[in-house]
């Protein structure tokens, strides 16, 4: 069993953690639906289609219990990897941030039926009971979920231009040069930055210019990383940069600061929602 179980394991992580948008919950999610495997013994004629079933509803149910205490989203956890070609290819279907960003601004419902039907491709039919509506409302549920997930920029394919975007931005910040950096960010970008007094937002190239000439002494220490496999920047001891390019400009730049992290990991809050 726990062959069977390992062959399907990145699946239903994948799963886990596009719905959480945490990765410790996401590894919680995952270990429960082993060990209900395990209670439901050799049984099981389609384990894949089984397993994906019964971790979502583990998802659906962690998913629930944040509506019900009105949990406040804050931002996913990060997937960060050295910035190496061959780590590139492996990364390259990662969810990004400000995707994810969106679908925690989905209910519980339109995120299930939206991230399972068009990542995953489980169809309506099958989606239904584990939802109690019927196929046609999923294919709502999922519509509306495809809509809001537009919403989303969609980060350049060539990560070589991610690169390039992101190494202006960073020579810019680190000379203070504010019309350098207005360049590469788009009007309407936002900012979100993780920190110790929560989730603070920024709109719009001027602003987020100012914000970012400020980094130009901690700027000198940044190192090009993949962040959820696109472009971002650590600077180490200080803070973890991840950004959405497109279209030779930054659409979206997520921060997550050092003492953030390290204070959510303290108080037991892993996943990206503060409890």
């Amino acid at each position: 069993m726990e062959f069977v179980f390992e062959e399907y394991r990145s699946y239903l992580q994948a799963i886990a953690y596009r719905l959480l948008g945490s990765s410790a919950e996401a590894e919680d999610a995952v270990q429960e639906c082993w060990l209900r495997y395990r209670r439901a013994g050799p049984s099981i004629h389609e384990p894949r289609k089984w397993l994906g079933t019964v971790v979502t509803r583990i998802c659906l149910d962690q998913l629930r219990a944040r509506g019900a205490r009105r949990e406040v989203p804050l931002l996913p956890d990060p997937i960060v990897a050295d910035d190496d070609p061959e780590r590139a290819a492996v990364e390259a279907d990662a969810v990004g941030i400000a995707l994810l960003v969106v679908l925690g601004t989905l209910s519980p419902a339109e995120r299930v039926a939206f991230v399972l039907h068009d990542a995953f491709g489980v169809p309506f039919d099958e989606l239904a009971p584990i939802l109690d509506r019927t196929p046609a409302a999923v294919r709502q549920l999922a519509s509306r979920g495809r809509r809001r997930a537009r919403e989303a920029p969609v980060p350049d394919p060539d990560l070589r231009r991610q690169r390039r975007v992101v190494g202006a931005f960073l020579a810019a910040a680190r000379d203070g040069d504010l019309d350098g950096l207005v360049a590469v960010l788009d009007p309407e970008l936002e900012l979100r930055a993780l920190t110790p007094g929560g989730l603070r937002t920024l709109r719009g190239a001027a602003d987020v210019s100012r914000e970012a000439a400020l980094f130009a002494a901690r700027a000198v220490h940044a190192t090009p990383v993949l962040v959820n496999g696109s472009a971002g920047l650590l600077v180490p001891g200080t803070a973890l940069l991840a950004f959405t390019v497109s279209g030779d400009r930054i659409r979206s730049i997520a921060i997550y600061t050092v003492e953030a992290q390290d204070g959510r990991r303290q108080d037991g809050r892993e996943g990206g929602q503060g409890r």
